[in-house]
Protein backbone atom coordinates (compact mmCIF):
# COMPACT_ATOMS: atom_id res chain seq x y z
CA UNK A 1 0.00 0.00 0.00
CA UNK A 2 1.50 3.47 -1.15
CA UNK A 3 2.52 5.07 2.18
CA UNK A 4 1.09 8.48 1.43
CA UNK A 5 0.37 9.81 4.74
CA UNK A 6 3.04 8.55 6.73
CA UNK A 7 3.78 9.80 9.91
CA UNK A 8 0.73 11.97 9.75
CA UNK A 9 -1.30 12.45 12.99
CA UNK A 10 -5.30 12.27 11.36
CA UNK A 11 -8.25 12.31 14.29
CA UNK A 12 -11.42 10.53 12.71
CA UNK A 13 -14.73 11.83 14.34
CA UNK A 14 -17.05 9.26 13.84
CA UNK A 15 -14.77 6.46 13.65
CA UNK A 16 -17.56 3.54 14.99
CA UNK A 17 -19.77 4.14 11.86
CA UNK A 18 -20.35 2.25 8.47
CA UNK A 19 -17.79 4.93 7.10
CA UNK A 20 -15.72 6.04 9.75
CA UNK A 21 -14.79 2.49 10.12
CA UNK A 22 -13.07 2.14 6.87
CA UNK A 23 -11.90 5.34 6.89
CA UNK A 24 -9.58 4.17 10.18
CA UNK A 25 -8.90 1.27 8.55
CA UNK A 26 -7.54 2.85 5.23
CA UNK A 27 -5.45 5.68 6.90
CA UNK A 28 -3.67 3.50 8.76
CA UNK A 29 -3.13 1.36 5.48
CA UNK A 30 -1.44 4.58 3.86
CA UNK A 31 0.29 4.89 6.97
CA UNK A 32 -1.23 7.27 8.96
CA UNK A 33 -1.35 7.31 12.79
CA UNK A 34 -4.77 7.38 13.60
CA UNK A 35 -6.68 8.77 17.13
CA UNK A 36 -10.30 7.24 16.43
CA UNK A 37 -13.10 8.42 18.08
CA UNK A 38 -16.47 8.42 19.00
CA UNK A 39 -19.20 8.34 21.95
CA UNK A 40 -18.56 4.12 22.36
CA UNK A 41 -14.94 3.36 22.46
CA UNK A 42 -16.19 -0.27 22.69
CA UNK A 43 -18.63 -0.14 19.60
CA UNK A 44 -15.65 1.48 17.42
CA UNK A 45 -12.84 -1.88 18.52
CA UNK A 46 -15.46 -4.05 17.57
CA UNK A 47 -15.88 -2.50 14.28
CA UNK A 48 -12.47 -2.07 13.26
CA UNK A 49 -11.93 -5.97 14.18
CA UNK A 50 -14.45 -7.12 11.44
CA UNK A 51 -12.10 -5.24 9.25
CA UNK A 52 -8.96 -6.97 10.47
CA UNK A 53 -7.26 -4.00 11.90
CA UNK A 54 -4.88 -4.51 15.12
CA UNK A 55 -6.53 -1.83 17.92
CA UNK A 56 -3.51 -2.56 20.04
CA UNK A 57 -1.32 -0.91 17.60
CA UNK A 58 0.80 1.65 18.33
CA UNK A 59 -0.66 3.32 15.26
CA UNK A 60 -3.81 3.88 16.13
CA UNK A 61 -5.72 5.61 19.28
CA UNK A 62 -9.16 4.86 20.01
CA UNK A 63 -10.85 7.53 22.32
CA UNK A 64 -14.38 8.41 23.84
CA UNK A 65 -15.74 11.76 22.77
CA UNK A 66 -18.83 12.95 22.47
CA UNK A 67 -18.79 15.62 19.14
CA UNK A 68 -22.24 16.91 21.45
CA UNK A 69 -20.71 17.86 24.05
CA UNK A 70 -18.13 21.39 23.51
CA UNK A 71 -16.67 21.27 26.32
CA UNK A 72 -15.28 17.68 25.71
CA UNK A 73 -14.31 18.65 22.18
CA UNK A 74 -12.47 21.95 23.10
CA UNK A 75 -10.70 19.67 25.51
CA UNK A 76 -9.96 16.86 23.26
CA UNK A 77 -8.17 19.67 21.43
CA UNK A 78 -6.11 21.18 23.42
CA UNK A 79 -5.06 17.33 24.88
CA UNK A 80 -3.47 17.15 21.16
CA UNK A 81 0.38 17.44 21.14
CA UNK A 82 0.26 16.91 17.21
CA UNK A 83 -2.45 16.79 14.37
CA UNK A 84 -1.81 16.78 10.37
CA UNK A 85 -5.20 15.83 9.70
CA UNK A 86 -8.89 15.40 10.98
CA UNK A 87 -12.09 13.69 9.56
CA UNK A 88 -15.45 14.44 10.49
CA UNK A 89 -17.74 10.79 9.54
CA UNK A 90 -19.90 11.77 13.02
CA UNK A 91 -23.47 11.69 12.08
CA UNK A 92 -25.87 12.40 15.36
CA UNK A 93 -29.53 12.22 15.06
CA UNK A 94 -32.55 12.35 16.74
CA UNK A 95 -34.72 9.18 17.37
CA UNK A 96 -37.77 10.78 14.51
CA UNK A 97 -35.03 11.15 11.77
CA UNK A 98 -35.93 10.61 8.61
CA UNK A 99 -39.50 11.08 8.47
CA UNK A 100 -40.89 12.13 5.63
CA UNK A 101 -41.35 15.89 4.17
CA UNK A 102 -45.00 16.32 5.68
CA UNK A 103 -44.21 14.77 8.87
CA UNK A 104 -41.37 15.77 10.28
CA UNK A 105 -42.09 18.14 13.39
CA UNK A 106 -40.07 21.22 13.61
CA UNK A 107 -38.54 20.80 16.70
CA UNK A 108 -37.46 17.75 15.33
CA UNK A 109 -35.91 19.30 12.45
CA UNK A 110 -34.54 21.83 14.56
CA UNK A 111 -32.80 19.02 16.88
CA UNK A 112 -31.21 17.20 14.11
CA UNK A 113 -29.66 20.64 12.93
CA UNK A 114 -28.04 21.25 15.78
CA UNK A 115 -26.93 18.08 16.53
CA UNK A 116 -25.33 17.13 12.97
CA UNK A 117 -24.77 20.70 11.37
CA UNK A 118 -23.69 21.92 15.21
CA UNK A 119 -21.13 19.23 15.61
CA UNK A 120 -19.58 19.87 12.18
CA UNK A 121 -19.58 23.49 13.08
CA UNK A 122 -17.72 23.01 16.23
CA UNK A 123 -15.39 20.22 15.22
CA UNK A 124 -13.96 22.71 12.40
CA UNK A 125 -14.13 25.85 14.75
CA UNK A 126 -11.98 23.71 17.35
CA UNK A 127 -9.39 22.29 14.27
CA UNK A 128 -9.40 26.24 13.16
CA UNK A 129 -8.38 26.93 17.01
CA UNK A 130 -5.72 24.08 17.09
CA UNK A 131 -3.97 25.64 14.06
CA UNK A 132 -4.14 29.44 15.04
CA UNK A 133 -2.47 27.88 18.30
CA UNK A 134 0.12 25.36 16.83
CA UNK A 135 1.00 26.91 13.61
CA UNK A 136 1.50 23.58 12.04
CA UNK A 137 -0.05 22.57 8.88
CA UNK A 138 -3.37 21.00 8.88
CA UNK A 139 -6.41 19.80 6.61
CA UNK A 140 -9.76 19.33 7.59
CA UNK A 141 -12.11 17.03 5.75
CA UNK A 142 -16.04 17.20 6.21
CA UNK A 143 -18.44 14.61 4.92
CA UNK A 144 -21.49 16.52 3.12
CA UNK A 145 -23.26 14.62 0.64
CA UNK A 146 -24.49 14.68 -3.66
CA UNK A 147 -27.59 16.13 -1.58
CA UNK A 148 -25.76 19.24 -0.22
CA UNK A 149 -25.10 19.55 -3.66
CA UNK A 150 -28.37 18.51 -5.57
CA UNK A 151 -32.06 18.08 -4.95
CA UNK A 152 -33.15 14.75 -4.32
CA UNK A 153 -34.19 11.98 -6.74
CA UNK A 154 -37.54 10.86 -5.18
CA UNK A 155 -38.07 8.30 -7.82
CA UNK A 156 -35.51 6.24 -6.29
CA UNK A 157 -37.59 6.10 -3.31
CA UNK A 158 -40.94 4.52 -5.43
CA UNK A 159 -41.86 1.59 -3.90
CA UNK A 160 -39.93 1.49 -0.80
CA UNK A 161 -40.38 2.94 2.86
CA UNK A 162 -37.22 5.31 2.57
CA UNK A 163 -36.94 8.63 1.77
CA UNK A 164 -34.32 11.61 1.71
CA UNK A 165 -34.74 13.45 5.17
CA UNK A 166 -35.22 17.10 4.53
CA UNK A 167 -32.62 17.70 7.20
CA UNK A 168 -30.08 15.98 5.78
CA UNK A 169 -30.37 17.92 2.25
CA UNK A 170 -30.27 21.56 4.98
CA UNK A 171 -27.51 20.28 7.13
CA UNK A 172 -25.16 19.07 4.44
CA UNK A 173 -25.49 21.58 1.94
CA UNK A 174 -24.70 23.87 5.27
CA UNK A 175 -21.85 22.03 6.18
CA UNK A 176 -19.98 22.67 2.66
CA UNK A 177 -20.24 26.48 3.34
CA UNK A 178 -19.03 26.62 6.90
CA UNK A 179 -16.36 24.51 5.63
CA UNK A 180 -15.52 27.62 2.87
CA UNK A 181 -16.42 30.12 5.61
CA UNK A 182 -13.64 28.40 8.02
CA UNK A 183 -10.93 28.83 5.14
CA UNK A 184 -11.59 32.12 4.61
CA UNK A 185 -12.15 33.04 7.96
CA UNK A 186 -8.29 31.62 8.73
CA UNK A 187 -6.86 32.95 5.65
CA UNK A 188 -3.81 30.58 5.55
CA UNK A 189 -2.44 28.29 3.57
CA UNK A 190 -1.80 26.24 6.16
CA UNK A 191 -4.98 25.56 6.63
CA UNK A 192 -7.28 23.61 4.65
CA UNK A 193 -10.83 22.64 5.06
CA UNK A 194 -12.81 21.12 2.16
CA UNK A 195 -15.72 18.45 1.65
CA UNK A 196 -15.57 14.82 -0.01
CA UNK A 197 -19.40 14.36 -1.39
CA UNK A 198 -20.50 11.02 -1.50
CA UNK A 199 -23.24 9.11 -3.28
CA UNK A 200 -25.51 6.74 -1.88
CA UNK A 201 -23.76 4.02 0.20
CA UNK A 202 -24.37 0.35 0.30
CA UNK A 203 -26.15 -0.42 3.90
CA UNK A 204 -28.67 -2.94 3.28
CA UNK A 205 -31.08 -0.95 1.45
CA UNK A 206 -34.03 -2.59 -0.36
CA UNK A 207 -33.49 -4.24 -4.14
CA UNK A 208 -35.76 -1.92 -5.77
CA UNK A 209 -34.23 1.10 -4.42
CA UNK A 210 -30.66 0.17 -5.10
CA UNK A 211 -31.65 -0.75 -8.70
CA UNK A 212 -33.60 2.32 -8.89
CA UNK A 213 -30.78 4.67 -7.78
CA UNK A 214 -28.03 2.43 -10.21
CA UNK A 215 -30.10 4.03 -13.02
CA UNK A 216 -29.09 7.33 -12.70
CA UNK A 217 -25.62 6.53 -12.39
CA UNK A 218 -22.54 5.44 -15.24
CA UNK A 219 -23.03 1.88 -13.78
CA UNK A 220 -21.01 1.76 -10.66
CA UNK A 221 -24.93 2.61 -8.86
CA UNK A 222 -24.37 2.30 -5.16
CA UNK A 223 -20.96 2.77 -3.03
CA UNK A 224 -19.20 0.75 -1.09
CA UNK A 225 -17.82 2.76 1.72
CA UNK A 226 -14.09 1.84 0.28
CA UNK A 227 -14.88 3.91 -2.63
CA UNK A 228 -15.03 7.00 -1.02
CA UNK A 229 -11.68 6.91 0.96
CA UNK A 230 -9.62 8.09 -2.52
CA UNK A 231 -10.78 11.63 -2.49
CA UNK A 232 -10.32 11.72 1.75
CA UNK A 233 -6.63 10.28 1.46
CA UNK A 234 -5.82 12.80 -1.22
CA UNK A 235 -6.98 15.88 0.49
CA UNK A 236 -5.35 14.72 3.82
CA UNK A 237 -1.76 14.29 1.92
CA UNK A 238 0.66 16.89 0.39
CA UNK A 239 -1.12 16.67 -2.61
CA UNK A 240 -3.69 18.60 -2.45
CA UNK A 241 -1.38 21.45 -0.23
CA UNK A 242 -3.11 24.23 -2.00
CA UNK A 243 -7.09 22.79 -2.56
CA UNK A 244 -9.39 24.49 0.00
CA UNK A 245 -12.54 25.21 0.08
CA UNK A 246 -13.96 22.51 -2.04
CA UNK A 247 -16.01 20.04 -2.03
CA UNK A 248 -15.54 16.52 -4.45
CA UNK A 249 -17.93 14.90 -5.41
CA UNK A 250 -18.18 10.95 -5.27
CA UNK A 251 -21.15 9.47 -6.98
CA UNK A 252 -20.58 7.80 -10.70
CA UNK A 253 -22.72 10.42 -12.42
CA UNK A 254 -25.35 10.70 -10.33
CA UNK A 255 -25.47 14.56 -10.04
CA UNK A 256 -24.80 15.34 -13.83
Amino acid sequence: MNRLLENKVVVVAGAAGLLGSRVVEQLLQYGAQVIATDIDCDRIEQQLKKLGVDTASTDINVQTLNVLDKQAVRTFFQSLDSLDGAVNCSYPRNKNYGAHFYDVDLDSFNDNVAMHLGSAFLLTQQCAAYFEKKRQPLSVVNMSSIYGVVAPKFDVYNDTSMTMPVEYAAIKSAIQHISRYAAAYVGNSQFRVNCVSPGGILDGQPSEFVSAYQSHTHGKGMLNSKDVIGPIVYLLSDLSNHITGQNLVVDDGFTL
